[in-house]
């Protein structure tokens, strides 16, 4: 195996766009000529049949064959199979619970970090590629066993990351706020805020945001700081984390 490579991608679409067109140069530059075909996990949506289908004729435009884990009559040998993962975006809850559900956390850690085969996420299953879903911001419609995730990295992040809207009257708490609220908790790990449009590639020890706008990075009892396309952070993978499995 190789070293683990990631795209961690915020969000599958961008207004104005199609299903993942904001970064099919991005996909296509992550997966290259050597993987014919992409395992995708519909896990987040109800409807995994629907979900397949936009998927499908997505990877299929950019020339990659897909097969849907859901259509697998054995998700844990997909997954031993599999040349690349993509896990789709929905409800985290309900993506993290069906793969406890399916017995897939290890084989998934085993294959990407082990055997190195590319990891890709958007919204969710970019949640989900972290240490837990503590900073997802979906409702928790199903109860997982654990918000342990994947950890195939050590820090957190939070997709569709949102600025305060300064003509609000809206009285609720910002991202930011809850944030913080999560590192008011011992050992809790940093928190990458990805706005829409943006990506986080991960290639052995480098990580390197990508895309259009920028990320909000959120360290425990430190000062939130902005980051533009380009920022290089490797840093956040080599920081010892008591929560990293």
């Amino acid at each position: 195996g190789g070293p683990r490579r990631l795209l961690l991608i915020s969000n599958s679409t961008l207004h104005g766009g199609g299903y993942l067109g904001h970064c099919q140069q991005h996909i296509q530059s992550f997966l290259g000529q050597k993987v014919k075909r992409v395992l995708f996990i519909p896990y987040a949506l109800h409807d995994r049949d629907a979900y397949a289908r936009t998927a499908r004729e997505k990877f299929e435009s950019l020339g990659y064959g897909l097969d849907s884990i859901h259509e697998s009559c054995d998700p844990v040998e997909a997954v031993r199979k599999s040349e690349a993962i993509f896990i789709g975006g929905g409800n985290t809850f309900r993506l993290l619970k069906a793969l406890y559900d399916n017995s897939l956390i290890h084989e998934i850690r085993k294959r990407v970090l082990e055997d190195g085969i590319p990891y890709m996420g958007s919204s969710a299953g970019t949640n989900v590629a972290t240490v837990s879903i503590n900073t997802t911001n979906d409702m928790p419609i199903v109860s997982p066993p654990s918000l342990q995730a994947l950890g195939l990295v050590p820090f957190n992040i939070n997709p569709h990351y949102l600025d305060p809207d300064i003509k609000s009257t809206h009285m609720g708490e910002t991202r930011e706020e809850r944030i913080r609220q999560y590192h008011e908790e011992p050992n809790t790990p940093p928190v990458l805020g990805l706005r829409e449009g943006t990506m986080l590639l991960v290639e052995g020890d480098k990580a390197t945001l990508q895309g259009v706008t920028g990320a909000r990075l959120f360290l425990r009892g430190k000062k939130p700081t902005e980051h533009e396309p380009g920022t290089d952070f490797s840093f956040l993978l080599t920081d010892s984390n008591p929560l990293n499995p």
